[in-house]
């Protein structure tokens, strides 16, 4: 099994190494190769993603990735940014539906910033689609206004859009993981403004009458995101658009203690996937050894489960990962007062500890 490992940028090569010495002591024959991506892959060949990573990611049987993105490519053309290379990823291997569980252990109820009693025993599964909607839909630019109250001035412009395809798609993987669940499905839309959204809705509900075990609901976004907050515990399984759901996925983050906790998948039809936590590449800590690799290890497990069918060795990282919690060791984004405040290379070896 070949596993592409692409660090990226700021901390994604500090907690990607936790990652991989995790996968290390398993007992398992993995052929891992690295290359650069991002912020790297423009300093290394001029492209976000170049050539040679893009390669890779398609021959191997799953990736591993940090995170990309860096301030100072901040001022390079949209094109090349570090950012692109996860869209490029994404479509170049149809990385269709994004898996981004929420779960507060136990120990950490008291990080998150909401009441215990709230949060206590969260369990959520976002499943986000990933490959459509106002982030890949054309035409979009800035263009000179032709109607409407600003006639003859700039304006920037993007198109929401979904086909039907794609969303019975999201639909069916969400419907399958509900079944797995609790076997209650809430679907996140805007369908009383946003036409792309009624048709979504639409589409969801015939989905439906090929699930009749699963209870669906229909939830506003603006609703959702409250509720989210309100009482995060009467959901099971979201499934929402592709900005719906990178807006409510990092919400729910923060239910959790931190988004450092937060691990994602994002799949093809096949199950070929990239891992990656949920958080951003964070320049402003690189190289201070204070970020939580938890994110990218437990990342590495859902790998371990969608992927390289070894569901077995899943459990054993995040049975690791609980252990190393009860213990009370915490990086600096998950510490309160009375545990032991560690680094990032220390909290990956407490989880390899755990494992061997």
């Amino acid at each position: 099994m070949k596993i592409a490992i692409l660090p990226g940028d700021g901390i994604g090569p500090e907690i990607v190494a936790q990652a991989v010495n995790v996968l290390n002591v398993l007992g398992e024959s993995f052929e891992m190769e690295t290359a650069p991506v991002g912020g790297a892959g423009y300093a290394a060949h001029g492209h976000p993603l170049p050539e040679a990573t893009l390669t890779l990611a398609k021959q191997a049987d799953a990736i591993l990735l940090g995170a990309v993105g860096d301030w100072k490519y901040d001022t390079l053309e949209r094109a090349l940014r570090p950012e692109q290379a996860i869209l490029g990823l994404r479509k170049h291997l149809n990385l269709f539906a994004n898996l981004r569980p929420a779960i507060l252990y136990p120990e950490l109820a008291g990080a998150s910033t909401l009441k215990p009693e709230i949060v206590s025993g969260l369990d959520i599964l976002i499943i986000r689609e990933l490959t459509g909607d106002v982030y890949f839909g054309q035409p979009r630019g800035v263009r000179i206004a032709t109607d409407g109250a600003f006639i003859g001035e700039r304006e920037g412009f993007d198109t929401m859009r979904y086909a039907e395809t794609e969303i019975r798609r999201i639909a069916h993987v969400a419907f399958q993981a509900a079944q797995k669940r609790d076997k209650r499905l809430t679907s996140v839309d805007k369908a009383n403004v946003l036409e792309t959204f009624q048709f979504w809705k639409d589409i969801v509900t015939e989905v439906h009458q090929e699930y009749p075990d699963v209870a669906l609901d229909h939830m506003y976004i603006d609703n959702a995101s409250m509720q989210l907050i309100r009482a995060p515990k009467k959901f099971d399984v979201i499934v929402t658009g592709n900005m719906f759901g990178d807006i409510l996925s990092d919400a729910a983050a923060m239910l959790t203690g931190s988004i450092g906790m937060l691990p994602s998948a994002s799949l093809d039809a096949n199950n070929k996937g990239l891992y990656e936590p949920s958080h951003g590449s964070a320049p402003d800590i690189a190289g201070k050894g204070i970020a939580n690799p938890l994110a990218t290890i437990l990342s590495a497990a859902m790998m371990l489960r969608f992927t390289l069918a070894k569901p077995e060795q899943a459990d054993r990282i995040e049975t690791a990962v609980k252990k190393v919690l009860a213990q009370g060791l915490r990086t600096p984004d998950i510490y309160e007062p009375g545990t032991t405040k560690v680094g990032t290379e220390e909290m990956g070896n407490a989880v390899v500890r755990a494992l061997t």
